[in-house]
Parts: structure tokens; C-alpha cells; sequence
């Protein structure tokens, strides 16, 4: 009778916390898909603001086979003026996927992005279109999620 109730107990007692880590879970990937969300976009309203806090001040970019360095750095050196080149930067087919492993998740991101770059001198804009990917490391540092490292490629649409 006694191996009875203490299997019963175990039981109850595995289910229930397996239960709670399964939400626990949940809530983490939301809150790792809420910062790719925010930096997405934040891309698409051709802005950084509010962008520096979703990353690791030692994060690491890279793009397209270039190692780009830090956020700030990339910001400072790379996004931040090309956005003011652009006229429209737009997200369409974009996936998202994500796995928690604390203290780190995983992304993967699919999308066709679309710029629209500004007029040049002669009134003439031009449009570019590509498919892309990218995958980001993130770690709860102090309670929230950073990314600290992500890395993005694309190429012509066919």
C-alpha cells in the first residue's frame, strides 16, 4: 500500500512540474519572439530606436560573409546609415522559429525583405528585392533575453 502511494505521489508530482516547465517554456520563447519581433520591426520603420537593448553589449554580427562586429559598431558603421537611404524597407514571408535552452534560445528566420531606396539626383529610386535568412543566438542576461550573436545572408529572388 505504501509503494502504491508513494508511486501515486511521484506521479502527480512529475506531471505537475513537467507541466509548469512545459508553460515556463512557452513564456520564455514568447518573450525571445517579442525581441526578434521588436528588431524586425524596428528595421521596418527605418529606425534603431529602442534596438540597442535587445542585444549584448559584446554581441557579434555578421552578414552576408562579413564579420561586422558588435551591434553599436554595425549600427554606427553599417545599418544606421544605410536606413537613411532608404525610402521603405519591408518584411513579406517571414518565419520565425525558435527554441529555448536556457539561459539561451535559438532563431531561425525566412523572409523576402524589399527596399526602396530614396530618389537619387536625378529623381530616379530603385528597388531591391531578396530572399533571406537569419539565425540568432540569444541569452537571458539579467532577466531579459539579448541576442549575442546573429549572423544573416540572402540572395536574388528567383
Amino acid at each position: 500500500m505504501k509503494t502504491l502511494k508513494l508511486t501515486t505521489f511521484l506521479t502527480l508530482l512529475l506531471m505537475s512540474t513537467g507541466q509548469m516547465f512545459g508553460q515556463n517554456v512557452n513564456t520564455e520563447k514568447q518573450a525571445v519572439l517579442k525581441v526578434m519581433k521588436t528588431y524586425k520591426n524596428a528595421l521596418q520603420n527605418l529606425t534603431t530606436e529602442g534596438t540597442f537593448e535587445l542585444f549584448a553589449k559584446d554581441s557579434e554580427v555578421f552578414e552576408s560573409g562579413g564579420v561586422e562586429g558588435s551591434y553599436a559598431h554595425y549600427i554606427e558603421h553599417h545599418l544606421g546609415p544605410e536606413l537613411g537611404h532608404f525610402k521603405k524597407f519591408e518584411f513579406s514571408d517571414y518565419e520565425i522559429e525558435a527554441e529555448v535552452d536556457s539561459p539561451y534560445a535559438f532563431t531561425t528566420e525566412t523572409y523576402i525583405y524589399t527596399i526602396v531606396l530614396n530618389p537619387d539626383d536625378k529623381g530616379k529610386s530603385r528597388t531591391i528585392k531578396k530572399k533571406g535568412v537569419a539565425t540568432s543566438i540569444l541569452k537571458k542576461i539579467d532577466d531579459k533575453w539579448q541576442i549575442v550573436k546573429t549572423h544573416s545572408s540572402s540572395r536574388n529572388v528567383k
